[in-house]
């Protein structure tokens, strides 16, 4: 009997999220420092009609929870998203770190799902339309927003940079967002049809020559060609453009350091600027021996291109996916060269161990060429081994290309569906979502002795042994009945009710109910 109510008190009951939970308080010692481990019965969620502990948490977690101070290893429930794993394991005092191997990788995946949406967070992918008090966040003047303060510039400045730099604000800022596009297109198409023989002009020139008859006479020269002079105009026009864009954005934008640093920015300017280096040295700097060589610096305005990313999330997203997979990217050029290094060391040899005529290894240097071309499957040719232990080379080099290739690629494939995917699953999601009011937590439940008047405690005292009775049902096997609080009411000459506390057994606190039940 002794041993049946010592098991008894180091049980100890736990109510979480309804369902309830039963074990030994020496379970709950096992890992100290933990919210478990300090129960006590001064607690405000411990029950002492129902002898049990109330935590209003996740149920499915908490089973997990239990088993790690039974068995000594936390496993991740695979129908729970992961932050909510880490709240719940934080409440209840727990190390997320002490998750077991085998539920690691699982577990770990939505750190790399937050990841991957703070990246896009980043990009600006969402064309959802921010608020006036965010857009006066971001633009430095809060301050005079919330004191009515705000000046007409103020007010134009977000909008213009809205107009100018965010395509899918407004259905003017699409009208700004096709006309760049336009004129970035007719800038990179005239820059390459120039170059073309049937849309070049050429220069004649008079030149004198010595004749035959050792005569001086006048013939033309045409071994110089100009772009025809449309194109000019046509660059004019386009650079035009882009000024007046650049310096729009440029006024109007938050920040004038992180303007100046981005990268876009950078080649826009960059851009911009050589095409009025190049006007000012064909009106200064003809006579200069070599001037032609300036004009390849204006090849920078082909990188005009990558302008075309404000206005297409897919170049975004390419972009961002290079630079998430910069490791595997180092880890695939460190490959090639040393397969490259040692392949072209390898065939140098190998053409030397047998007599070769037409021998094209004549150096190592010649063979990286060779390993490179091999290693990437192109195969131009122009090099070839003769022999049989070059050909033998040869064919490991092929293989060797094929797997070292082939290895990271589906890593960067990977990352371009992942973000490809969450971008997609962004503009699915509502743009407002409805916010979870907070709780407000419940008053103290006051004793009917000190406000209801006597013909109402005789009510809540029933509705209390009923309550009993309920416990008494559910716990059939607890030998001691348990003991409560028995509550008689006296009228004062005031015909106020004052309690009378005494503490008996269920069945006398069950006769006394009934003799308050009892008319007066």
């Amino acid at each position: 009997m002794n041993l049946i109510n010592m098991d008894a008190e180091n049980r100890v009951v736990l109510n979480v999220g309804g369902i309830r939970h039963e074990t030994y308080k020496a379970t709950l010692k096992k890992i100290p420092a933990t919210r478990l481990s300090r129960l006590t019965e001064a607690l405000a969620n411990y029950d002492p009609i129902l002898n049990e502990y109330f935590f209003d948490r996740h149920p499915g977690v908490f089973a997990q929870v239990l088993n790690y101070y039974r068995t000594g290893k936390l496993h991740y429930p695979t129908d729970v998203c992961g932050p909510l794993f880490e709240e719940e394991l934080e409440f209840w005092g727990l190390d997320a770190n002490q998750v077991e191997p085998c539920c690691w990788m699982t577990y770990t995946q939505h750190r790399d799902t937050q990841e991957t949406l703070a990246v896009l967070d980043r990009l600006d992918l969402d064309s959802e339309k921010p608020s006036d008090e965010e857009m006066a966040r971001k633009f430095g003047f809060e301050e005079d927003y919330f004191k009515g303060t705000v000046s007409w510039w103020q007010r134009l400045k977000p909008q213009l940079w809205s107009l100018f730099d965010e395509p899918y604000s407004s259905n003017s800022a699409k009208i700004i967002g096709v006309i760049s596009v336009f004129f970035i297109c007719v800038s990179i198409l005239s820059f390459c049809l120039k170059t073309h023989p049937d849309m070049r002009v050429p220069v004649i020139r008079n030149i004198t020559v010595n004749t035959s008859d050792s005569s001086w006479s006048w013939t033309l020269d045409k071994n110089m060609t100009n772009a025809h002079i449309a194109f000019f105009y046509i660059e004019c026009l386009c650079n035009a453009w882009f000024t007046f864009e650049f310096f729009v954005r440029f006024i109007a934008c938050p920040n004038k350091c992180d303007f100046i640093k981005s990268s876009v920015n950078i080649i826009d300017y960059v851009a911009t600027l050589s095409f009025y280096i190049d006007l000012i040295l064909a009106k200064f700097a003809k006579h200069l021996e070599n001037a032609d060589i300036l004009e390849f610096f204006s090849i920078i305005r082909i990188m005009r291109l990558f302008k075309l990313t404000r206005h297409s999330s897919g170049l975004k997203i390419l972009i961002q996916t290079f630079r998430a997979s910069a490791k595997e990217l180092t880890l695939l050029v460190f490959f090639l060269v040393l397969g490259i290094v040692i392949f072209a060391s390898l065939v140098y040899y190998a053409e030397r161990i047998q007599a070769n005529p037409d021998n094209n290894f004549h150096s190592i240097p010649l063979g990286l060429w060779w390993a490179l071309v091999t290693m990437t499957t192109v195969g131009y040719g122009d090099m070839v081994p003769k022999t049989y232990v070059g050909m033998f080379v040869g064919a490991l080099c092929a293989l060797a290309g094929v797997l070292t290739i082939a290895l990271p690629v589906p890593v960067i494939v990977s990352n371009f569906a992942m973000y490809y995917s969450h971008t997609q699953a962004r503009a699915k999601l509502p743009k407002k979502r409805r916010r979870v009011l907070p709780v407000e937590q419940p008053r103290a439940p006051r004793l009917p002795a000190q406000t209801c008047p006597n013909t109402q405690a005789p009510q809540a005292i029933a509705a209390q042994n009923r309550r009993m009775n309920a416990i008494k049902a559910n716990h059939p096997k607890d030998q001691q009945p348990p003991k409560m609080v028995a509550m008689t009411m006296t009228l004062n000459p005031n015909g106020v009710g004052v309690k009378a506390e005494s503490v008996k057994p269920a069945a006398e606190a069950s006769s006394s109910s009934k003799l308050a039940k009892s008319p007066q």
